[in-house]
């Protein structure tokens, strides 16, 4: 059975989250850890165990955290399974790339934990917000943001799109949404992601990716930009400077890997947002969490 393993984006962290394998398996996990302390200069595994959740949330602290615990979830499947491809939801991308072997560990957990301070000093506080519309169908929520100059960030599921952009905009598309049928939920993050406005984010974080090295992938990763599987390291490494702006269209990833012959996705990281958003998206797909399918 051809399987995807799928790899979960920024606000899917929680206080101890990977605990319980830490607790399993400490010999085997420990070194993760200590790469990780090394290459960042603070103890992320403390801040993951112990919190608090106001530091953990910071996207700085957050992007880095889910990208190890990914990480060392799939060290623990390694054994288990050869995967036929990757997919990642924004952060989650850059997740697929460390497990796929183009990035080292390091040079992932620096590049993400830099992403995240760029991403959240790119647009002051209060000027940018995002919505999830739900109950929606795509063509009329593009059809809002193109009256409103909102912009739409993640395609996530049929009946889930989230918008993002300035503050006023988006705001103003969430009414006309609402009025025609739909229902619009102010997500609590701290920038408007995968908009134009990270542009300065994104011109930041070029500099950091072009000074990384990027390996041949152990299998093909999905880019964000291209939609496609990626295995060409200068490839892949163009593409995901682009990555910051560029919208998520995880519906069509999705269909993607259908389309390569999945039959499978796993859930690598912490919780199951995808899983839900998976089952949502193809039902025929088996699409399991990371809790279910090392158990």
């Amino acid at each position: 059975m051809k399987t995807a393993l799928v790899f979960p984006g920024q606000g899917s962290q929680s206080v101890g989250m990977g605990k319980e394998f830490y607790e399993r398996f400490p010999q085997q996990i420990e070194p993760f850890y200590q790469r990780a302390h090394q290459a960042l200069g603070f103890d992320l595994k403390q801040l993951i165990f112990e919190g608090p959740d106001e530091r953990l949330t910071l996207t700085q602290n957050a992007q880095p955290a889910i990208l190890l615990d990914s990480v060392i979830k799939h060290e623990l499947l390694k054994g288990r399974l050869k995967p036929d491809v990757g997919a990642g939801h924004s952060l989650g991308e850059y997740s697929a790339l460390a497990c796929a072997g183009v990035l080292s560990l390091e040079d992932a957990l620096q590049l993400v934990h830099n992403r995240g301070k760029y991403m959240q000093e790119a647009v002051p506080v209060g000027q940018g917000a995002m919505v999830a519309i739900l109950k929606l169908e795509a063509e009329r929520v593009e059809e809002i943001c193109i009256a409103t100059g909102a912009e739409i960030a993640n395609f996530n599921a049929p009946g889930q799109i989230v918008i993002s952009g300035e503050r006023e905009r988006v705001l103003q598309s969430k009414k006309l949404a609402e009025e025609a049928g739909g229902r619009g939920i102010e997500l609590e993050v701290s920038a408007p992601f995968h908009s134009s406005l990270m542009a300065p984010a994104e011109a930041r974080l070029k500099l950091d990716i072009e000074r990384v090295r990027f390996e041949k992938p152990a299998f093909p990763v999905i880019s964000t930009v291209s939609g496609q599987p990626e295995t060409d390291p200068k490839r892949i490494q163009a593409l995901l400077m682009k990555q910051i702006t560029s919208q998520v269209r995880w519906v069509d990833y999705i269909k993607t890997m259908k389309s390569l012959g999945v039959k499978r996705l796993i859930e690598v990281g912490p919780g199951e947002v995808l899983t839900r958003l998976n089952r949502r998206i193809d039902i025929a797909l088996e699409s399991t969490a990371f809790t279910a399918a090392f158990a």
